[in-house]
């Protein structure tokens, strides 16, 4: 059998790297073609295009590098025609993904097409719904609700546990643990995995951490960034001799923090599961008026990962021009001083963990 499975970026990177290892010990004469990182590739996988070459996120980003996009889209065409796959797995990056599998279900309709970690239709363009229900012959989803979600618009989606929770099981459940009381008096940093989001955010989560007195601050790298993009924003922080960088060690970096700054997404999840107390931020052009205008485009509440499996506030979201040095510092001070706070997240973390675990 053969496959071609694309993830566009980082967090799916890792997952499509799981998937495709459970799909080998199942079947080992799989053939995987991808488009991905080395995750993948260290998996099984051969890779067509890699990631760093795809991970464009927001319109700006995806303007300013259309050229690529256009050439990504031309590889991902080009493979599935040459390869003519008996199965395309498409993992979350949904714009990307969907534009291959209608190619796919024109040009190769005896190609299976799965998505795995679909798009967050529930959170805005619910009208994807749709899209993916007709193009897909199965929807693997890695969040409970999503299932209902789908269910009501009349599509069948399974969940299938999260590889998020997955991963941090396995790595706690090695010589690792949760270190809740014997923490490295440090503040972790995790800046995203995108070199936009790293630009725009990097220097104010510095800023906002090297406020709080007597802690170290751990920035969590990542080597398929340049070390120049990190380092650019390192120097224009207010004090640069307090701050450390560590590479692909994201979860030893928070697991012994005594809290965390984290760019949402994934990251915020990771974190509540290896219970560090955390803020999350994102940057956002023109957040006044995103703000004004969220209750027409978005269909929730929240925006951190946290906040929506909990169905309430766990943790504070700084977004758009609410991301501030000021405001993060705040809330940074207060999370670790403030120890009836701190108890009351990391309760909330482990209900959060039980939502996960429930299957079906």
């Amino acid at each position: 059998m053969t496959c071609f499975i694309i993830a566009g970026e980082a967090s799916g990177d890792r997952h499509a790297a799981r998937l495709i290892k459970t799909l080998l010990s199942q079947n080992p004469d799989t053939v995987f073609y991808g488009m991905g990182g080395d995750k993948m590739q260290q998996a099984g996988c051969t890779l067509v295009r890699h990631i760093s070459d795809m991970a464009f996120m927001g319109v700006v980003a995806v303007v300013e590098n259309m050229g690529k996009v256009r050439e990504n889209i031309h590889i991902a065409k080009q493979t599935l025609l040459d390869k003519r796959p008996d199965t395309l797995i498409l993992v979350d990056y949904p714009s990307f993904n969907l534009s291959i599998a209608r190619f796919c279900k024109k040009h190769l309709p005896d190609t299976k097409i799965v998505y795995f970690i679909p798009p967050k239709a529930w959170a805005w363009k619910t009208w994807r719904v749709h899209r993916i229900g007709k193009l897909c012959d199965r929807i693997l989803c890695i969040f409970p609700f999503e299932v209902e979600f789908y269910k009501h618009y009349g599509y069948k989606a399974e969940y299938v546990g999260n590889p998020t929770a997955q991963d941090v099981e396995e790595y706690l459940s090695g010589t690792h643990s949760p270190a809740t009381d014997n923490r490295s008096h440090s503040i972790a940093i995790l800046p995203g995995s995108r070199r936009h989001e790293i630009e725009k955010c990097l220097t104010r989560m510095l800023d906002a951490a090297l406020r709080q007195e007597g802690y170290s601050v751990v920035v969590a790298a990542m080597s398929s960034i340049e070390k120049d993009i990190y380092l650019s924003a390192i120097d224009r922080c207010t004090d640069k001799s307090r701050v450390e960088l560590v590479f692909d060690n994201t979860y030893s970096v928070v697991s012994h923090a005594d809290a965390a700054i984290v760019n949402s997404g994934t990251a915020t999840l990771e974190t509540a599961l290896l219970m560090c107390p955390q803020a999350a931020v994102y940057h956002l052009a023109g957040g006044r008026l995103l703000e004004l205008l969220q209750p027409l485009i978005f269909k929730i509440k929240y925006f951190t990962l946290v906040n929506i499996i909990a169905e309430r506030e766990v943790i504070h979201e700084h977004l758009a021009h609410h991301f501030t040095v000021d405001n993060v510092a705040a809330d940074l001070n207060d999370i670790l001083s403030n120890t009836q706070r701190r108890q009351t997240m990391l309760s909330d973390y482990k209900e959060i963990k039980g939502k996960l675990m429930v299957k079906g």
